[in-house]
């Protein structure tokens, strides 16, 4: 049976729209993309609650701290790349320095951005983000868990950024499912006691498939999904450092910075001795191209996932 797929960022649209009802504290921000971030649904719904900064990122920021300071609960998107890197320094003074109850949500977050060209590719933003105090960190890794996570940012004070997918992306979750979630808990998606799995965002489904494909050959493996990346779940971390015998982090995101780096500062600094591996995009810029061909070519599918495995555990 084909696996059912929905876009992460129609459900950021919807779920803007849907906490927009339970609380009029709630804005919208955007830096003329509110058609591929989806905030139109909430510029439709609330025009009053809607700004439309144009191509002005750093002042949409700015904007958003300013509102923030009067009680209101902006939510401001754009592409990660715009997101992030390009207003570092009002995210920095104006957000996290000040902690103002800004939202900072990103679409179009890693390499599989499609025909929007290797210049629109964000793989630094997750680092950038996480270094800064009071700065919580999400990836959300499908559509309704992408809806958890922005109802989960609206009714928790302080500053917080999020970053989803350009693409459509397999289910993965049930709405039951993610009423479980909470801030600084990751979630134990399959269980495994070869080896342990832990990943973010696009590479949850990665990682499950890579999963399912291990036990046929006699490799039980444990996939985590850690869509919160800051604050980490350092205890569900340390249990599968002892529970398994291997650790390999997943994350379209260099490999310098992101969830896998936070994953070696726990281990490392409780003594761990164990095998670990990081998964990610190696120390250079990408080149563009279709998601899949991109996977492959930069060593994210699953098949170099259970490649990786098999090596960690000497499989092979």
């Amino acid at each position: 049976m084909k696996q059912q797929m929905a876009n992460p960022r129609d459900a950021y649209g919807q779920a803007l729209v849907q906490i927009g009802k339970k609380n009029e504290s709630i804005v919208v921000l955007d830096a003329d993309l509110s058609k591929s971030t989806k905030t139109i649904l909430f510029a439709k719904q609330f025009p009053n609650r809607f700004f439309e900064m144009g191509i002005a990122e750093a002042n949409m920021i700015s904007t958003a701290a300013g509102l923030a300071s009067c009680g209101k609960i902006p939510f401001a998107s754009t592409f990660a790349v715009f997101a992030t890197g390009r207003v570092y320094d009002q995210i920095r003074m104006d957000v996290a320095y000040s902690n103002h109850n800004v939202k900072i949500f990103a679409t179009h977050g890693g390499i599989s951005v499609g025909k929007d060209g290797a210049s629109h590719q964000m793989i630094e933003d997750i680092a950038l983000m996480r270094v800064l105090p009071n700065m919580k960190v999400f990836a959300p890794s499908d559509a309704l868990q992408t809806q958890r996570v922005v109802e989960l940012m609206a009714f928790e004070e302080g500053p917080m950024y999020s970053r989803i997918g350009r693409e459509s992306s397999p289910i993965l979750y049930s709405q039951e499912d993610t009423l479980h979630m909470k801030i600084g808990k990751g979630i134990i998606v399959c269980d495994g006691d070869d080896a342990t799995l832990i990943a973010c965002g696009t590479m949850v489904s990665q990682c499950i498939e890579a999963s399912k494909k291990l036990k046929k050959e006699g490799i039980y493996v444990r996939v985590l999904d850690m869509f919160c990346i800051k604050p980490l779940d350092q205890k569900l971390i340390l249990r599968c450092s002892k529970d398994t015998q291997a650790i390999l982090t997943v994350e379209e995101h260099s490999i310098i910075g992101g969830l896998g780096s936070a994953v070696a500062e726990v281990l490392l600094e409780n003594g761990y001795t164990g095998k670990f591996k990081r998964i990610g995009i190696q120390d250079m810029f990408c080149e563009s191209g279709e998601p899949e061909h991109l996977f492959n070519k930069y060593g994210l599918s699953a098949q170099h996932i259970i490649k990786n495995v098999k090596t960690l555990l000497k499989k092979e």
